[in-house]
C-alpha cells in the first residue's frame, strides 16, 4: 500500500495544471457517399467533453487551444481519430472511408446486435478494459456490468474464475470468439484460465442478456458473450507491459504489429506470463499464453488466420472451505492435497495437487464484400485440448481402480495411498458461415455452423503404496465421447416506417451426443431444437427508442447432468421490454424481462468429486426482473455509470426429499440468484491523460440451494475498488508510457462470493431418516493491489 500511495503522489507531482483558451471546432461527419451521419459521438480524447451529430451529421464542440485529438464513434465500427492543432475557431469535416468501416466487425456481425435491435446488451471496448487489465481474468474485468456476478476460486481474480448473469451460471452463458464457439462442448463451461491474459487481445466484447440473438454453440440460457479479437492495425507498433501486486502476483506481456505491409498484409501477436500465489492457501497459478494473427486486407476482402492458446498450471482450490474449517484453520484454508493423521488432523500437504492443461486454437476467417449490399463470411476452426489434474488420495479403495486385494504380513489389504492423474484429451473442429444483404430499409442475414467434438477421458495411477497386480500405465478408466452440433439461422431487421422496425430470427439446431463413462452411463441422445425470435423497435425521436421482443431457446443437458440420471432438455421463453435514451451527456438503458423455463436444470448447490456443480430438472420456474444502466457526463471532467438489477427468481411447486419424505415446498428461490445486484463506476478526469475511477458492486443475499434453507443462505456483500491510469506522451523513442494502479476491495470487506450446499440422510434407530445439511464457501481477498506500466514504441 505504501508503494501505491507513493506511486499516486508521483503522478500528481509530475503534473502541472494549466488553463487554456477554448475555440469552436465544427463540421460535418459524412459517410462514404457524402451523406451526413446522425447520432455519431464526437469526444475530445481523454475527457468527457463531447457531443453528437444532428440529423444532417453536423456537430459543434468547444476545444482547448493546442494539439488535440477528436474521436468520432459511429454504429458498431471502430472509432475514427483526428489530431488537430487548435489556434482559432476552425472547421473539421470528416468523411468515413473504406478503411474506417472495418471489415473485422463483419466477422461478428451475424451474431451481434446494435441499438436498432430489440435485444438487451452491453458493450465493452479495449479502452474500457485497459485501466484494470493488470492480470485478472475476463469475468472479473466484466464484473461491473448490469446483472453480472463474478467469483474467483483463488480469491483474487487470477486462476479459475466464474461469471453469472441474471442468476445463470457460466455453463448457461454462450461464449464465442470471433463467432467461433468457446464453451466446452460437454460441460458447457468456459474456462478462462486456459487463455490467461486474453483480454489483452480483445478489441471489444458484447454481452447480450437473456436469450439474445441466434448464435453458434450451446443455447444461451442466461446470456451470450461475444469477443472480437484485435483488429488489423494500419501502423506498426511494439508494446511491453508488466504489473505486480498482492499475493506475489506478476504479469508480463509483449505485443507487436507489423502494420500494413504493402497496404495489404499485417502480422501481429502477443506473449504473456502470469504468476500468482492466490489469496487462498497454495492456490497458486502459473499461466502462459500466446496470440498470433496474420491478415490480408484490401477494399473488399479480409482474410485472417489466428493461432492462440495457453498453458495453465494451478494448484487446486475448488474444494472451498466449510464453517468448521474456517474456525479451525482460518478463511484461507485449502483442503486440496491435505494429508491427515489417524486423528484426522492435517499433518502435511501434497505439493503437486495441480490442474495442468494446454489448449490451442486455430481459426481461419474469410470475409468478402461482394457488392455494396452483399457480403459473406466463412470460417473454419480447430481446438486442441489436453491435460490432467493430479491428486494424492489417502486410504482409497482397491475396487475403485480395479486392484485385486493383496496379503501383506498376513493381513488382507484392500485400500492404499496413491497419486492419480485424471486426463482429458479432446479435439473440437468445424465451420461457421453467413451471408448478409443490407439496403436502406432492411438487413438480412442467413448462416449457420457445423461443429464436432471428440473427447477422451482416462485415469492413470502414477504411484501407489500398494498396487496389487497392476502394471505401469494401466488406465483404471478409459471413456470417450462424441458430440456434433449443427445449426442454421435466418435473421431480418426490416424498417416498416421511418420510426418502426421489425426484427425476426429463426434458428434450427440439431445436436447428437454419445458417451460411455462410468459417471454418465451409456449415452446416445439426439436433440432437434427450433428457436424462433421476434421483436419491434420504435424510435420516438433521435434520442429515444422502445423495444419489445420474444425469444425461445432450447438446450441439451451437459455431461455432468447425466450423473444424476436421465435429464430432460430445457426450454426457455424470454420476453424483453426496454427503453433506450441517448444524448451527448446522458445515456439510459432500462428494461424488464420475464424468463419462463420448462425443465430448467438448476444448480442443486452440490459439487461432484472434481468441484463441478451438479444440476437437476425442476419443472416450471421463472425469472422476472428490471435492469437499469446509465451514463452521465457532467462538468467535462466527471463520468458516472450506475446500474442496478431487481429480480425475483422462483421454482414453482418445488419438491424435495427431507427426513425420508418427499415434501412440497411450494414456490422457492432459485439457487445462486440474488434479488438485487447493483454497480457503479465514478470516474474523474482532473486533467488530460489522468483518469481516477471509484468502482462499487453490491450483491444481495442469495441461496446456495433450492429449498430456502436458512443454512444455505449466502450473505450480501458490498465491495469497492479504486483505479487510476495516467498516460505520459513522449516525443522520444517511446510513443507513450501508461501507468496504472488498482486497489481491490479498498475497504477490506470480508466477503464470500460463491459457495456450495449439500444434504445427507442419517438413519435413526426407529427406522426413520433425518436429513442433515452443510455448506462450503469461497472467501474472497480483503484489500489488495496491482500496479503496472505499459510502454508503447
Amino acid at each position: 500500500m505504501k508503494f501505491l500511495f507513493t506511486f499516486l503522489s508521483l503522478l500528481f507531482l509530475g503534473v502541472e495544471l494549466s488553463s487554456a483558451q477554448e475555440f469552436k471546432v465544427s463540421g460535418t461527419f459524412t459517410d462514404q457517399e457524402n451523406v451526413g451521419v446522425p447520432g455519431a459521438t464526437v469526444i475530445l480524447e481523454n475527457t468527457n467533453n463531447g457531443t453528437q451529430t444532428d440529423a444532417d451529421g453536423y456537430y459543434e464542440l468547444a476545444v482547448p487551444q493546442g494539439k488535440q485529438v477528436l474521436v468520432f464513434t459511429f454504429s458498431a465500427q471502430n472509432p475514427i481519430t483526428k489530431t488537430i492543432n487548435v489556434t482559432e475557431d476552425m472547421v473539421l469535416n470528416v468523411q468515413i472511408s473504406e478503411d474506417d468501416v472495418m471489415l473485422d466487425e463483419v466477422l461478428v456481425s451475424a451474431i451481434r446486435v446494435t441499438s436498432d435491435t430489440p435485444v438487451t446488451f452491453s458493450n465493452l471496448s479495449a479502452e474500457d478494459i485497459a485501466p484494470r487489465n493488470l492480470g485478472q481474468d475476463i469475468p472479473v474485468l466484466m464484473g461491473y456490468l448490469p446483472s453480472v456476478v463474478t467469483t474467483s476460486d483463488a480469491g483474487a481474480g487470477v486462476g479459475y474464475t466464474g461469471i453469472r448473469v441474471r442468476g445463470s451460471d457460466a455453463t448457461r452463458v454462450n461464449v464465442t470468439i470471433n463467432g467461433i464457439p468457446y464453451n466446452d462442448s460437454e460441460s458447457h463451461g468456459s474456462f478462462w484460465v486456459n487463455m490467461p491474459d486474453f483480454a489483452s487481445s480483445v478489441e471489444n466484447l458484447q454481452l447480450q442478456r437473456g436469450v439474445g440473438t441466434s448464435t453458434n454453440g450451446a443455447g444461451a440460457f442466461g446470456a451470450s458473450l461475444n469477443l472480437l479479437t484485435d483488429a488489423v492495425n494500419k501502423d506498426p507498433y511494439a508494446e511491453i507491459s508488466g504489473s505486480v501486486g498482492s499475493f506475489d502476483t506478476r504479469k508480463a506481456n509483449i505485443k507487436f504489429s507489423s502494420g500494413l505491409l504493402n497496404n495489404h498484409i499485417e502480422v501481429s501477436g502477443r506473449l504473456s506470463r502470469i504468476k500468482s500465489d492466490g489469496y487462498i492457501d497454495r492456490a497458486a497459478s502459473d499461466l502462459e499464453s500466446y496470440f498470433l494473427q496474420g491478415a490480408y486486407v484490401d477494399d473488399n476482402t479480409l482474410i485472417k488466420a489466428l493461432v492462440f492458446g495457453g498453458h495453465e498450471i494451478t494448484y487446486q482450490s475448488w474444494n472451498g472451505v466449510e464453517d468448521w474449517q474456517i474456525e479451525q484453520y482460518g478463511r484461507t484454508f485449502n483442503s486440496a492435497g491435505a494429508i491427515y493423521d489417524e486423528d484426522e488432523n492435517v499433518v502435511d500437504y501434497y505439493d503437486n495437487e495441480v490442474d495442468d492443461y494446454k489448449q490451442d486454437h486455430f481459426q481461419l476467417h474469410w470475409n468478402e464484400q461482394v457488392s455494396a449490399n452483399w457480403n459473406t463470411n466463412l470460417a473454419i476452426h480447430y481446438t486442441r485440448g489436453r491435460g490432467f489434474f493430479e491428486q494424492y488420495r489417502q486410504d482409497d479403495d482397491f475396487a475403485t481402480y480395479g486392484f485385486e486385494p493383496v496379503t501383506i504380513d498376513g493381513d488382507l489389504v484392500n485400500t492404499t495411498d496413491l497419486i492419480r492423474r485424471r486426463w482429458l484429451s479432446n479435439h473440437f473442429y468445424g465451420t461457421t458461415f453467413s451471408v448478409t444483404y443490407e439496403n436502406e430499409t432492411m438487413e438480412f442475414i442467413a448462416g449457420g455452423a457445423w461443429n464436432k467434438y471428440e473427447g477422451d477421458h482416462f485415469g492413470e495411477i502414477i504411484w501407489a503404496r500398494y498396487a496389487g497386480d497392476s502394471e505401469i500405465r494401466d488406465r483404471y478408466y478409459d471413456d470417450n465421447s462424441t458430440k456434433t452440433d449443427f445449426n442454421s439461422f435466418a435473421k431480418l431487421n426490416y424498417k416498416l416506417t421511418d420510426n418502426l422496425s421489425l426484427y425476426g430470427d429463426l434458428q434450427y439446431r440439431r445436436v447428437t451426443y454419445q458417451a460411455n463413462g462410468d459417471d454418465t452411463g451409456l449415452v446416445d441422445d439426439e436433440f432437434d431444437f427450433f428457436n424462433p425470435k421476434a421483436g419491434l423497435t420504435y424510435s420516438l425521436n433521435e434520442a429515444n427508442n422502445l423495444y419489445f421482443s420474444y425469444a425461445r431457446a432450447n438446450r441439451e443437458p451437459n455431461r455432468n447432468d447425466y450423473e444424476s440420471g436421465s435429464p430432460e432438455p430445457e426450454t426457455l421463453n424470454d420476453f424483453e421490454l426496454g427503453w433506450r435514451y441517448a444524448s451527448p451527456t446522458i445515456k439510459v438503458n432500462a428494461n424488464t424481462y420475464y424468463m419462463r423455463y420448462k425443465n430448467q436444470l438448476v444448480l442443486t448447490g452440490e459439487l461432484n468429486d472434481v468441484g463441478a456443480p451438479l444440476r437437476k430438472n425442476v419443472g416450471d420456474s421463472y425469472r422476472l426482473g428490471l435492469e437499469v444502466d446509465a451514463t452521465f457526463f457532467f462538468a467535462d471532467k466527471f463520468l458516472l455509470k450506475p446500474n442496478l438489477a431487481l429480480s425475483t427468481n422462483k421454482n414453482l411447486d418445488f419438491y424435495s426429499q427431507i427426513d425420508g419424505e418427499v415434501q412440497d415446498l411450494g414456490h422457492t428461490n432459485i439457487s445462486y440468484s440474488p434479488n438485487f445486484v447493483a454497480g457503479n463506476n465514478f470516474t474523474y478526469l482532473p486533467i488530460r491523460n489522468l483518469q481516477l475511477s471509484f468502482l462499487s458492486k453490491y450483491v444481495s443475499e442469495q441461496y446456495l440451494g433450492n429449498t430456502d434453507a436458512e443454512s444455505s443462505k449466502l450473505d450480501s456483500y458490498f465491495v469497492n475498488d479504486f483505479n487510476v491510469q495516467y498516460t505520459i506522451e513522449t516525443e522520444s523513442f517511446f510513443k507513450s508510457i501508461v501507468l496504472s494502479g488498482l486497489v481491490n476491495n479498498i475497504f477490506d470487506a470480508k466477503y464470500i462470493s460463491n459457495g456450495y450446499y449439500y444434504t445427507y440422510d442419517v438413519g435413526n434407530d426407529d427406522g426413520s431418516t433425518t436429513t442433515f445439511d452443510g455448506a462450503g464457501y469461497y472467501p474472497q481477498a480483503g484489500i489488495n493491489f496491482l500496479v503496472g506500466a505499459t510502454i508503447t514504441f
